[in-house]
């Protein structure tokens, strides 16, 4: 309830301000939108590049690969888990895909091969949490180390370039003006209007919240926790080996020491989205929104001649601010 107040007839009644500001805080994405909207604004005002179309173009290029490895991770999160080692997997998934063209191999084979072994990562991922009730932290720690280790022995810690038009794909697009619309720029677009519909609209979706918010009592009416906890694994790792696709149309050349902050830079965007890391709260849309936020972040503070290690400060700070809002809203919502 708002302050009491008087009316002109005398009456008492309450100020609706403090309950409309608590209404846009709790929206998932109001906050998220607020914060793009003024990062856009002052990164316009303290520089001159900023909002020209090339750095535009630039701009939504840089956010598909981040932004599809959110989209992975922000099914884990909202399921209360975590997960470390998604960069490592669409690294490995490069590898795979790049060397077996370079040597000869088919590249639609190839690019399936990437998929799979993606997948199959999210699936030893998801059985290790799932099943033997195992950290997903702690798990997704260890893959990390080991999924990169093996990157680096399966490519002989070397890169190989991209020449196949079909692992290239998603690169190319349409030319509009000085703007470089990607086709992996609509894919992404797709897949995050794929997974708001599901997660709104499909009971596998409503079982992902409520395993996030109250793991026992889901399975007292009825949800198969485990399965719904193993089945999010999966598709993250699959959503992964799409990133590793779509990491090779951004650049040609897969490098088995790429993406080495990915993981972080992923968990950043879906915090500042307004996904709880506490589990069964967030919004996929604002996942989104989080994921544009960590790249016009970075490329603003870039473009101010700002260093980089002051930009992941920055960042990192976002991230704290982050989660002790999310903190505080969900004691004060226990209240």
């Amino acid at each position: 309830m708002g302050t009491p107040v008087t009316s002109r007839d005398g009456s008492e009644r309450h100020a609706r301000l403090p309950e409309t500001l608590r209404y846009a805080l709790r929206t998932p994405t109001v906050g998220p939108l607020t914060a793009l909207l003024i990062a856009v604004v002052v990164f316009s005002t303290i520089t001159e590049t900023f909002l020209t179309p090339q750095n535009v173009s630039l701009v939504l290029q840089q956010s598909i690969v981040i932004g599809t490895l959110a989209l992975g991770q922000s099914l884990i999160i909202l399921t209360a888990g975590i997960d470390l080692s998604n960069g490592a997997i669409a690294v490995l998934g490069t590898m795979v895909m790049a060397k077996l063209a370079f040597e000869g191999a088919d590249p639609g084979w190839a690019l399936l091969l990437g998929l799979a072994v993606a997948t199959l990562l999210g699936l030893v991922n998801g059985l290790l949490v799932a099943r033997l009730g195992l950290p997903s932290f702690i798990v997704t720690l260890g893959a990390l180390t080991v999924v990169f280790a093996v990157s680096r022995l399966y490519s002989d810690s070397r890169s190989y370039p991209v020449t196949s038009d079909l692992l290239l794909f998603w690169g190319d697009g349409i030319q509009l003006g000085a703007v470089l619309l990607t086709w992996g720029t609509f894919l992404l677009v797709g897949l995050y209007g794929l997974f708001w519909y599901v997660l709104a609209n499909i009971a596998w979706g409503r079982h992902i919240y409520a395993v996030g918010n109250a793991p026992e009592s889901a399975r007292l009416n009825g949800i198969s926790v485990w399965r719904t906890v193993l089945s999010v694994y999966v598709i993250a790792g699959f959503l992964y080996g799409i990133a590793a696709w779509q990491a090779l149309g951004r650049i040609a050349n897969a490098d088995p020491n790429a993406y080495q902050t990915a993981n972080l830079e992923s968990i950043t965007a879906v915090v500042l989205g307004g996904t709880s890391l506490f589990g069964g709260r967030g919004s996929i849309i604002g996942t989104l929104i989080g994921a544009l936020i960590v790249i016009v972040l970075r490329s603003g503070l870039t473009q101010a001649g700002i260093d980089s290690l002051y930009q992941d400060v920055a960042t990192g700070t976002l991230v704290v601010v982050a989660v002790g809002v999310d903190q505080v809203l969900r004691r004060g919502g226990s209240r």
